[in-house]
């Protein structure tokens, strides 16, 4: 079907979330894996460069907008402020216009990052992020509707600290959340019925499987049922005449310890913790703690959701910062401290500019990063070899000066944590695994070339492919660029010009005044915030 000189004018994406190459790679080649060896014999493929740090909030938005996040303004799951507080990145963050906003109708369902839900032209219903299904989290309302009849307890994501010594249930609940998406899928299929011109759907599912259970048996079974999904996404496809991009936000491989950058901080003399004589100390020596008193609360029916609720978030962050607590930054002292990581490896220098009570010259920024960079860089493990890749922010992120000074990522099987601890490896305790640098991208349709092999693809040059190869113009500052290895030559793609175009996004006043406590326990329960 590859090769064809009319091209599609449509185009599938079929997401899924952390799936690694060499997995795909192996079992495809093995016959484990018909349908994505299909993919590979009748298409385009190979690896696919994510962001760095690789992860899903990063990842996602680049996929979708063809920039990095320095234009598309997403930098990990929490916004840190001035104040050293935090609120969770929306889908109002977004700063750069996605596929669904530039074409349509589009139908959108389960991406990452994508509530509050947009009113776009077509379907959307919204990922990872989402506070629940009480939320307002389709469009068309009316969709919601739909999805409780046809999926009664459809669920945005599980409860993840429940099942951590309770594999084989863990096993069966993924299974669970696969058959719902797929039937969600399907719902907005139907929905769609031949007026569409983008479907843009994501499985997070191996994602999660993974970082609880990396052993080959189960993840073959795991992969098999994916593979059974995008045989159906190849039919719809081929029934449409659409181009089809399978793609994964990163990759995915084992991990054996944690490395904790602020304990290398703190050693180092970059970071310190608050001191224990005021009146944290104080609490923490009559064994007050976070946990006792949220004990304390639920016994009289006082649930901490609902006490976060009901008061103003400023207050929430100020008795924080006077109870012990396992939250990073209410254990630093940032009168003193130079650096500090927060989130996914997000490093910044606590200069007075950017921060209210910073101590750092801004001309003296320079310096200290060289100086971190280089601490951090000759940190080792016993036998000698380093723990952390560091990058700088301002080489990933040139364009905007709010970027964080430094990336810190876990090198090999070493994952990097934000939590000032004691120590600085720990062990992973229940994850088995976590992110890589390495995805995949598969694309086939009309005009994509069989057998063709896709070298240095990465998770910008998605969206600027997707539009050439339907003819549809890229926007002129996308970072990605159109991989025409993929065209076949006789295809009309492969040899017309790339048409640019200008685009903005509304922005949006609206705030987005939202508890996230059962997003970030879900996050915690996969290791991505502590």
């Amino acid at each position: 079907m590859s090769g064809s000189t009319t091209p599609s004018e449509r185009a599938f994406v079929l997401g899924l979330d952390g799936v690694p190459w060499r997995l795909i790679e192996q079992w495809s080649d093995e016959g484990e894996l018909p349908n994505f060896a299909r993919m590979r014999e009748e298409g385009a493929s190979g690896t696919l460069e994510s962001t760095r740090p690789p992860t899903t909030p990063l990842a996602w938005p680049s996929i979708a907008t063809g920039v990095w996040p320095d234009k598309h303004g997403i930098y990990g799951f929490q916004n840190l402020s001035s104040e050293y507080s935090h609120e969770m990145y929306t889908s109002r963050d977004l700063q750069q216009p996605a596929l669904w906003e530039q074409l349509g109708p589009a139908h959108v369902g389960n991406v990452p990052m994508t509530y509050p839900v947009s009113e776009i032209d077509g379907t959307m219903v919204t990922g990872m992020m989402t506070p629940s299904t009480d939320r307002e989290f389709t469009h068309p309302p009316d969709l919601r509707d739909e999805i409780e009849s046809r999926i009664p307890n459809y669920e945005i994501s599980l409860d993840y600290p429940k099942y951590a010594d309770r594999l084989d249930d863990f096993e069966v609940a993924v299974d669970d959340v696969l058959a719902k998406r797929r039937e969600l899928m399907r719902i907005q299929m139907d929905r769609a019925s031949d007026d569409w011109q983008l479907f843009f759907f994501v499985y997070t599912a191996p994602d999660r499987f993974q970082h609880l259970i990396w052993d080959m048996d189960r993840l073959l079974a795991h992969y098999k049922k994916l593979d059974n999904v995008l045989g159906e996404v190849m039919d719809y496809t081929d029934d449409h005449d659409a181009d089809l991009y399978v793609v994964s936000d990163h990759g995915f491989g084992p991990i054996e310890d944690l490395v904790y950058v602020n304990r290398i901080l703190e050693q180092e003399g970059f970071l310190f913790r608050r001191e224990d004589d005021g009146t944290r100390g104080a609490l923490a020596s009559l064994g007050i703690s976070r946990d006792a008193i949220t004990g304390a609360l639920n016994r009289v029916g006082i649930t901490e959701k609902a006490l976060v609720q009901s008061l103003p978030r400023q207050l929430v962050d100020s008795v924080a910062e006077q109870i012990p607590g396992d939250h990073a930054l209410y254990d630093v002292d940032f009168d003193r401290t130079v650096a500090f990581v927060h989130d996914t490896g997000n490093l910044y220098i606590n200069d007075t500019d950017r921060f209210d009570s910073g101590v750092v010259d801004p001309g003296e920024i320079s310096e200290i990063k060289a100086d971190i960079r280089a601490a951090l860089e000759s940190a080792t493990d016993a036998d000698g070899e380093a723990l952390l890749e560091v990058s700088d922010g301002d080489e990933l992120f040139p364009t905007d000066e709010e970027s964080p000074d430094l990336v810190v990522s876990g090198r090999g099987t070493y994952e990097s944590r934000s939590t000032v601890a004691d120590d600085v490896i720990g062990d992973t305790g229940v994850y088995d695994a976590s992110h890589r640098s390495e995805g995949i991208v598969l694309c086939r349709g009309p005009s994509i070339d069989a057998g063709a092999t896709l070298r240095g693809a990465r998770v910008v040059d998605i969206a600027p492919t997707l539009l050439h190869g339907i003819g549809e113009p890229v926007p002129e500052n996308a970072d990605g660029r159109v991989l025409f290895d993929a065209f076949a030559e006789e295809a009309r793609p492969s040899s017309r010009k790339v048409d640019r175009t200008t685009v903005s996004r509304t922005d949006s006043d609206d705030a987005v005044d939202e508890d996230f406590d059962e997003v970030e326990d879900r996050l915690k329960g996969l290791g991505y915030m502590e």
